[in-house]
């Protein structure tokens, strides 16, 4: 058919993606397409004609409900090109009485194109990120297109995966060929990040220059900065996939930042698993530092604080000045409650602006711009109350104004509750257009405008019987008694009254006035759908048209979202203004874990703040701590705080501690927690020495590592060893600021020759042969585990921790004694002798008694039978026995 012809053309241009092929109120998809599809979305499969002789397969999803399959598909990793029908069947007859529908794919949907919030995580960015490669030399291109954020970095090789892994992007571009190192592909597939290959031309540096001067319409990119021509190749792949993927409606996006080497601290892919940055080790985000510590009320401000928690700062000066909003609102509260209030009203904003350049926004995006920019203005009023704003919430407030015309436009033009599509109508106000009110009144109070028009001719012919009817033959028509006919055929009525048609009873005329009348009332609901689509285009060029100013509020928005919910956090938390300066100090006092100490509170319990001083001078190695102490007693926790507070305080977030000093800190590693990699035959050792290589070789003088257990995976002597010399290697070759975990003791004899090494423990009670954890970290070293303790808690059989408590004491009496451990045990084998009985020993030969019991089929016994069976067995016994 010429559906189907149609169908054929365009598959073929898109043979990567599943066709929604829109027939009527329904996306239809066809053959190969159809079977993926139906089992992916579990909806039935059907078949529509025949190709070849064989069944087409089909299945679709409705038109209106067509989001909420998309994202079931795009989730399951598949690209969907959406093919729309671009006129109406009646505009296609007007092409000869056989044309087809015309249809053309509008966009193709991917995991990193997304704009629709059902599609979308609103606190959460969805970027698309691209790998440029020139000769060498990395970059990386980045961008959220639902928000218009835009940005690049080149980058080393080596330091691909901790961006990749900042960012989370939920697409990678690369170029034809790139997967070819093992490397990469290996990369992102750990990462899970879909990728997408382009070919070279979308990488070529000059092109990418041309292609971003036309997507933003200047002749040179030297007003966003300077940029690297790797840098260009990746921005200019991510224009050109843009374009492709949204058929050359180019989208809303804002200046491209490019992001200097250093300006960012390093966290790795690995450092960010174990930290539970954004996501706890069991995937989801409850649990997560963001989590617990993710006060705002707007998806924008979310998204901004995912952003700086992932990515903190390392210049001291910009830091101060989140330091500082975020004081603003720790001292006014007041303030501070005032502003949440208004917030919590202010919708989406970027996300709206992105959908309206998309052409794919809806009435209600333009009311939330509306509703936000009012949010905006109040706020921008409750923030000049305050005598000494701090600079950032200055501009803030500066970005939040100006906005008047816009709003009084779009409160004059929108109802106050628009509906989601433009095509439902209803969303222009009453008395904004006059036309409109006349064509809605039309469609709307027909009946009430004939009734006027008939009340009219009644009283002026006199006529009370006079009726106003209408039929599919003769439309709207006036009726008579046929005595009265006379009079409208008469003047002066004669003229305004043409007759149509007489019946036994009644006579019919119509008049010029009911003729338009029926032409009116049939078009009225498609001239005020056509006035409101009007309206709707002049009401989204109006906004487009002051673009910059409103993603300037949105974005300043964001700012005292983040600023007021993190004061909120820092009242009710006890959290405090960190110093933050250019030297490498590291002093905590009373520093606690946010997340744990949020659980022990929801258990009605407290938790136990400890000190950290990791001062250094600016030129020899910054110390390490070397911390020993029994499980369960806090090492890994506190570990992992002291790290969350110096990524807590350069995100310019204020930090749970009673005080805090800490040296800028450019790098953070983390080697905390035990897990294998099966898929790609890893063993657990294996990748705690994977993990302790990379922070080894990376590792600079200002960086800020914790280990936990290094060498714990292997035999003691080999990973004894292993720990030794990572402390050494630390101290002399890093010579960064550390935390080092571990039960070795024997490592305490590195802290008399390594000066900068310190030996502290967590300190634990013993009391009537229980362990009692203090969970204080203490100058000292420990001189046992507790482990045997440890595993009485864990519910161990009482049998195992006596014998283990046993042979324990035989190995450190060993030890002392200069015995290894075999020679401590070899004279108490088997291990459980005292509590296993020894087995029966059986007699050489077998008995008479063994013999008749073998000889016995208890099947077939008769209970007669049996009672005889038990007198001879007995008897047997008591003859053996003699």
């Amino acid at each position: 058919t010429p559906s189907m012809a149609q169908f054929f053309e365009i598959k073929e241009a898109h043979p990567d993606c599943l066709l929604f092929f829109q027939m009527g109120d329904f996306y239809e998809l066809f053959f190969d397409d159809a079977v993926a599809a139906a089992a992916a979305l579990d909806i039935a499969l059907t078949k529509r004609g025949k190709h070849h002789g064989e069944d087409i397969a089909m299945c679709g999803v409705p038109l209106h409900a067509a989001t909420g399959y998309l994202l079931t598909l795009i989730r399951k990793g598949f690209r969907v090109a959406i093919c729309d029908q671009v006129e109406s069947p009646a505009e296609a007859k007007k092409r000869g009485s056989k044309s087809v529908v015309r249809r053309e794919v509008v966009r193709v949907v991917t995991p990193g194109t997304l704009t629709e919030d059902s599609l979308l995580d609103a606190r959460q960015h969805n970027y698309l990120a691209s790998l440029a490669d020139i000769r060498g030399r990395f970059a990386v291109g980045w961008v959220d297109l639902s928000t218009g954020d835009i940005g690049t970095a080149e980058i080393e090789r080596p330091r691909l995966g901790a961006l990749l892994a900042r960012l989370a992007p939920r697409e990678v571009l690369v170029q034809e060929g790139a997967f070819e190192d093992g490397l990469l592909s290996t990369l992102l597939d750990d990462l899970g990040i879909a990728a997408t290959e382009l070919g070279a031309a979308s990488f070529d540096s000059a092109a990418s220059a041309r292609r971003l001067e036309t997507l933003y319409g200047v002749d040179s990119l030297d007003g966003f900065g300077t940029f690297e021509r790797v840098e260009i190749s990746a921005l200019g792949a991510l224009a050109d996939y843009l374009m492709l993927t949204q058929k050359g409606k180019l989208p809303l996006l804002k200046p491209p930042v490019r992001e200097r080497a250093g300006g960012i601290m390093l966290i790795d892919a690995a450092t960010r698993r174990n930290l539970e940055l954004t996501h706890a080790l069991s995937g989801g985000r409850e649990g997560a530092l963001l989590a617990a510590i993710d006060r705002t009320l707007t998806g924008a401000g979310a998204r901004l604080l995912e952003q700086r928690l992932v990515a903190p700062l390392t210049d001291p000066a910009e830091i101060a000045r989140r330091h500082d909003a975020v004081a603003t609102f720790v001292e006014d509260r007041t303030l501070g409650d005032a502003i949440r209030d208004v917030l919590r009203s202010v919708p989406e904003i970027e996300r709206a602006m992105t959908r309206l350049s998309l052409e794919r926004a809806g009435p209600r995006d333009l009311a939330a711009l509306r509703a936000g920019l009012r949010g905006a203005e109040a706020i921008a009023t409750s923030l000049r109350t305050e005598t000494d704003l701090a600079p950032l919430l200055g501009d803030a407030a500066e970005a939040l104004t100006g906005h008047d015309p816009l709003i009084d436009l779009l409160s004059r033009a929108l109802s106050e509750d628009p509906p989601l599509m433009a095509r439902d109508g209803g969303f222009v106000a009453d008395g904004w257009r006059e036309d409109l009110d006349a064509a809605r009144q039309m469609r709307d109070e027909s009946r009430k405008v004939i009734e006027g028009i008939r009340e009219t001719h009644a009283r002026e012919t006199g006529i009370a019987a006079l009726k106003i009817r209408t039929n599919n033959v003769l439309g709207y028509f006036v009726e008579v008694p046929a005595q009265h006919a006379q009079t409208l055929m008469s003047p002066p009525h004669g003229e305004t009254f043409i007759h149509r048609q007489t019946l036994a009873n009644a006579v019919r005329f119509t008049t010029v006035r009911l003729s338009e009348l029926e032409q009116e009332i049939l078009s009225a609901g498609a001239r005020a759908h056509e006035i409101e689509t009007a309206v709707f285009a002049e009401l989204s060029e109006a906004c487009l048209a002051v673009r910059d100013r409103i993603l300037g509020a949105a974005r300043a928005l964001a700012e005292v979202d983040v600023a007021t919910a993190h004061a909120r956090l820092a009242i009710e938390n006890r959290w405090t203004r960190p110093v933050v300066r250019a030297n490498r100090n590291f002093r905590i006092v009373a520093g606690r874990h946010p997340v744990v100490e949020q659980a022990l509170v929801r258990d009605g319990a407290a938790f136990v703040a400890n000190d950290c001083d990791l001062g250094a001078d600016a030129t020899g190695p910054a110390p390490l701590w070397l911390l020993t102490g029994p499980n369960m007693a806090g090492k890994s926790t506190f570990l992992r705080q002291n790290a969350l507070i110096a990524i807590l305080a350069q995100a310019g977030l204020f930090v749970p501690a009673a005080e805090a000093e800490i040296g800028i800190v450019d790098q953070v590693f983390s080697r905390v927690g035990a897990a294998d990699d099966l898929a790609r035959g890893r063993s657990t050792f294996m990748v705690e020495m994977v993990e302790t290589a990379a922070i080894l070789n990376q590792a600079g003088p200002n960086a800020l590592v914790i280990l936990d257990e290094i060498g714990r995976g292997t035999a003691t002597w080999d990973g004894l060893s292993i720990a030794w010399a990572t402390v050494e290697y630390l101290h002399e070759q890093n010579r960064c600021r550390g935390l080092f975990a571990t039960h070795y003791h024997e490592l305490t004899a590195l802290c008399e020759r390594l000066d900068a090494l310190h030996p502290a423990t967590v300190a634990v009670r013993e009391w009537e042969g229980e362990v009692i954890f203090l969970h204080e970290v203490r100058a000292g070293a420990a001189d046992r585990s507790y482990g045997v303790q440890v595993a009485k808690l864990a519910g161990l059989p009482e049998a195992v921790i006596a014998r283990a408590r046993a042979v324990l004491e035989q190995l450190e009496g060993g030890a002392r004694q200069g015995q290894g451990a075999a020679a401590a045990l070899e004279a108490d084998l088997p291990l459980f002798s005292a509590h296993v009985p020894q087995p029966l020993q059986r007699p050489a030969e077998a008995s008479a008694l063994d013999a008749r019991m073998r000889e016995v089929l208890p099947d077939t016994l008769s209970p007669r039978d049996a009672l005889d069976l038990v007198y001879e067995l007995r008897a047997l016994v008591d003859k053996d026995g003699g």
